[in-house]
C-alpha cells in the first residue's frame, strides 16, 4: 500500500496523487475494519478496566477485614488481602494494556482513514459512505453511530420553524372551527343544558333516585313540558288556517260583488296584476316551499342531535368532569377542581335561575289572558314562557305575538295587553331576574345586563345565553386567582 501523504499536503485534494495508489475499495474497506478493531480494542479495554476496578475494591474490602481481624485470624486476612492486592495490580496492568492496543488500533484506524480518503476517488459514492461511518462512529451496536448534539433551544432556525409551525397550526385550528362551527354551537348548547339541568338530577339522586333513572325522569319533564306546548299551540293553529281557507272564496266573491273594488279594479287592473303576480311566482313558491321543508327538517335533526347529545352528558356527567379534572397537573388538581366546580354550580344556577323566570312569566301571562278573556290563553302563556328563556329579545317576541292575537279580539283588549307587557318587562328586566341571577349566579345587577348585551352583540341568542354564565366564571376566576396575585406583588 502507498505511505501515508506529507502532514503539508491535503490528501483530500483531487490533484494530489502518487504512485503506487491501492484500489479505492480496498482502501476504504481497510479503513472500516480498522475502526471496527479500534471499536473492538476499546470495548475490550473498558471491560479490563472494569475487571481491575472490581479487584481493587476486593483488594480493599481484603484490606479492611485484615485489619478488623481477630489476632489468631489476622495472618490469615493480610494473607487474602496481599493476594487481592496482586490480583488488583495484574487486572490494573491488563487493563492499561488493553488501553495501548486501544490507542494503537484507533491510531491505525485513523491512518487508514486518511489513506483511504487519499486513495478514493472523491466522486466516487463508497468514499462518502465510509467517511460517514467514520465520523459517525458507526459500530455493531450502532451501525448508524452516536446521536449528536440536539440543536440549541436558541438556534434562529429552530426558532424560526417553531414560530411558523405555530402560525400555521392556528390557522389550521381556526379554519377547522369555521367548518365545524354548526357542530360545535350544537355541542355547546347540549352541554350548556347538561350542565343547566345536572343540579336537578343530582337532587333527585339524593332522594334515593339512581342517577339513570333521574336524568330520565328530568328528561322526560321537560319533553313532556314541550309536548305540551306543541298539543296547546298547533291544533288552533291548524283550525285558523282550516277557516282562512274555507273562507277565501267567500272573500273573493265578496270582492267581486264590492263596487268601490270594481271601481279600482278597473282603474289599477288589480285582479289581472294579481293573476299575473301569482303565474310568474309559481316556481319561486315552489322553491319557497321546498327551502322551507328543508328547514323543518333540519331544525327537526338539530333538534334530535341536541336532545340525543345532552342525554348522553348528563348519564356521563361525573365520568366527563373526572376526565377533564384528570388533565390538569396534579399539584394544582385540588384547587382548580374546587374552582371548577363552582363555576359548574353557578351555570346549573343561572339555567335553573332562568327557568324559574320563564316560569313566572308564563303563570303571570296565563292569569291576564283568562282575565282578558284572550283566546287560546294555555299555548299563548306557555310561548311567552318558552321566549322567555332567551335573554334580551325573547320576551319582546312573545309579547309581540301575544298583543297581536289579543288585537283580533278587540282594539281595547289589544291595548291592555300591551300595556301588561310593558310593565312586566321593566318588572322582570330590572327587579326579578337580577335578584334571581344574584342569588343563583351571585353576579350582580349591573354586570349581569352588560354581560348579556355584550354576548348579544357578539354571538346573537347563543352569546346572550351563554354570556351570563360565563361573567359569573370570569368574576370567580378573577376573585380566587387574579386578586390574589396582584395583591401578592
Amino acid at each position: 500500500m502507498a505511505e501515508p501523504p506529507p502532514h503539508d499536503e491535503d490528501p483530500l485534494d483531487p490533484s494530489w496523487e502518487w504512485e503506487g495508489r491501492a484500489d479505492p475499495a480496498d482502501a476504504v474497506r481497510g479503513a472500516t475494519e480498522a475502526a471496527a478493531d479500534a471499536t473492538r480494542e476499546a470495548t475490550e479495554a473498558e471491560r479490563e478496566a472494569a475487571e481491575a476496578t472490581r479487584a481493587a475494591e476486593r483488594a480493599e474490602q481484603a484490606a479492611e477485614a485484615a485489619e478488623n481481624a481477630a489476632p489468631e485470624e489476622r495472618a490469615g486476612a493480610v494473607g487474602e488481602a496481599v493476594q487481592a492486592a496482586a490480583d488488583a495490580v495484574r487486572e490494573t496492568r491488563e487493563a492499561e494494556e488493553e488501553a495501548d492496543e486501544a490507542t494503537i488500533a484507533s491510531q491505525r484506524a485513523g491512518e487508514a482513514a486518511l489513506l483511504a480518503a487519499a486513495e478514493a476517488d472523491p466522486d466516487d459514492p463508497l468514499l462518502d459512505t465510509a467517511i460517514r461511518q467514520i465520523e459517525a462512529g458507526a459500530s455493531d451496536e450502532a451501525p448508524f453511530g452516536e446521536p449528536g448534539a440536539p440543536i440549541a433551544p436558541r438556534s434562529p432556525f429552530r426558532i424560526a420553524f417553531m414560530a411558523a409551525w405555530g402560525v400555521f397550526t392556528a390557522f389550521a385550528i381556526a379554519k377547522a372551527i369555521v367548518h365545524v362551527q354548526d357542530v360545535i354551537v350544537l355541542i355547546v348548547i347540549s352541554a350548556f343544558l347538561a350542565i343547566g339541568l345536572n343540579p336537578a338530577v343530582e337532587w333527585l339522586q339524593r332522594h334515593r333516585f339512581k342517577r339513570g333513572l333521574a336524568v330520565a325522569t328530568i328528561v322526560g319533564a321537560v319533553l313532556l313540558f314541550v309536548g305540551g306546548f306543541f298539543a296547546a299551540a298547533v291544533p288552533p293553529v291548524a283550525r285558523q288556517a282550516t277557516q282562512l281557507q274555507k273562507t277565501i272564496p267567500d272573500y273573493v266573491d265578496r270582492l267581486r260583488t264590492n263596487e268601490q273594488f270594481r271601481k279600482l279594479d278597473d282603474k289599477y287592473k288589480i285582479r289581472e296584476k294579481a293573476t299575473d303576480l301569482v303565474q310568474k311566482n309559481t316556481g319561486q313558491a315552489a322553491g319557497a316551499a321546498l327551502s322551507v321543508a328543508t328547514g323543518v327538517l333540519t331544525a327537526t335533526f338539530k333538534l334530535l342531535t341536541v336532545l340525543v347529545l345532552t342525554l348522553y352528558f348528563l348519564s356521563a356527567y361525573p365520568r366527563i368532569k373526572r376526565g377533564a379534572y384528570r388533565m390538569i397537573p396534579r399539584s394544582r388538581r385540588a384547587r382548580a377542581g374546587l374552582i371548577a366546580d363552582e363555576i359548574l354550580a353557578r351555570v346549573g344556577g343561572y339555567v335553573l335561575g332562568n327557568l324559574a323566570t320563564s316560569v313566572i312569566a308564563g303563570a303571570c301571562a296565563l292569569v291576564f289572558f283568562l282575565i282578558a278573556d284572550v283566546p287560546y290563553p294555555v299555548a299563548l302563556a306557555m310561548l311567552v314562557a318558552i321566549a322567555d328563556l332567551i335573554p334580551l329579545v325573547g320576551a319582546t317576541i312573545g309579547a309581540v305575538v301575544c298583543t297581536a292575537v289579543a288585537f283580533f279580539v278587540s282594539v281595547p283588549v289589544g291595548l291592555a295587553s300591551l300595556a301588561y307587557f310593558v310593565v312586566y318587562q321593566q318588572v322582570e328586566n330590572y327587579v326579578l331576574v337580577p335578584k334571581v341571577m344574584k342569588r343563583t349566579v351571585d353576579i350582580s345587577p349591573v354586570a349581569t345586563i352588560i354581560a348579556a348585551l355584550i354576548g348579544g352583540s357578539l354571538m346573537g341568542i347563543l352569546g346572550a345565553l351563554l354570556a351570563i354564565p360565563v361573567a359569573a366564571a370570569i368574576q370567580l376566576v378573577g376573585t380566587e386567582v387574579l386578586y390574589p396575585r396582584q395583591d401578592a406583588t
